[in-house]
């Protein structure tokens, strides 16, 4: 089996090394990703200029650096290296990639929606803290984010993707301890209340920053597990955005037994 590993937070993020780590075990893997972080990036390719490509040693095992974005990995990995792979495995993303709002501009995701596009099966992994000192100094938390990653990857390169469903996001919590269980949820519609505040810049030029602000989170929803359950989010996901399609639905037993294979892992 040959995996594809990236990342939207760059070559040198931890959870880039964490999954290169959980995966290894899995077959023969291939590490390309941006050469500095491309958050928020979502789905987009480099047309404008050409891209570069060079090897960095991390930490002991080689990777693929690119000035590109987490979407034109996908393309460097297959088209430019020639490789083809069984699986393609985006993240751990430092932060969660809960609703369709983070979703639809998430770099992880959007790598892992390339990587459907080609016709390949892809998970994209998230985790809902803001350090990563939080996750790397808990061996426990350590243990459960590999169990799921292995379980979730075994099953889909054993099985398939279930009928219907192009990407599977797992948001982790904020705090993975035993005890925590997957849940099949679908995607809120919102995260954040987007916000924009006016500033002027030492010049007298007027500026603007984009924020957001938590909004409270609907039950039963990516959101509400992750942020206020503290358990992990599964959220099957599909690229047809044809609302006059009559394609079949996800297949929810196929789905349903993909969360059962990674909670008998915790």
């Amino acid at each position: 089996m040959r995996i594809l590993v990236t990342n939207d937070d760059g070559i040198h993020s931890p959870g880039l090394r964490l999954l290169y780590q959980f995966a290894a075990a899995l077959g023969e893997v291939d590490v390309v990703a941006p050469e500095s972080p491309k958050s928020a990036t979502g789905l987009g390719i480099t047309l404008h200029k050409p891209l570069r490509m060079y090897e960095a040693d991390l930490c002991g095992f080689k990777a693929l650096a690119t000035s590109g974005t987490p979407s034109d990995t996908v393309y460097l990995a297959t088209l430019g290296l020639g490789r083809r792979y069984d699986l393609v495995l985006s993240g751990v993303n430092l932060g969660d990639n809960t609703s369709l709002q983070v979703i639809l501009s998430s770099g992880t995701l959007g790598a892992a929606f390339q990587a459907a596009l080609l016709g390949i099966p892809a998970l994209a992994y998230s985790a809902y803290v803001g350090d990563w000192g939080e996750v790397l100094n808990d061996k426990e938390a350590l243990e459960i984010m590999g169990s799921v990653v292995v379980s979730s990857a075994s099953f889909v390169l054993r099985r398939g993707m279930p009928r219907g469903v192009d990407v599977i996001s797992i948001n982790f919590p904020q705090r993975v301890k035993k005890g925590v269980r997957a849940r099949l949820v679908k995607a809120a519609k919102l995260r954040y209340a987007q916000l924009l505040e006016e500033r002027t810049d030492p010049r007298g030029v007027k500026y603007y920053w984009l924020y957001g602000r938590d909004l409270a989170p609907e039950p039963d929803t990516d959101v509400y597990v992750v942020l206020r359950e503290g358990n992990i989010a599964v959220t099957p996901l599909t690229l047809n955005l044809n609302a006059l399609d009559s394609e079949a639905k996800a297949d929810v037993d196929a789905v349903e037994d993909f969360v059962e294979y990674v909670n008998a892992s915790l």
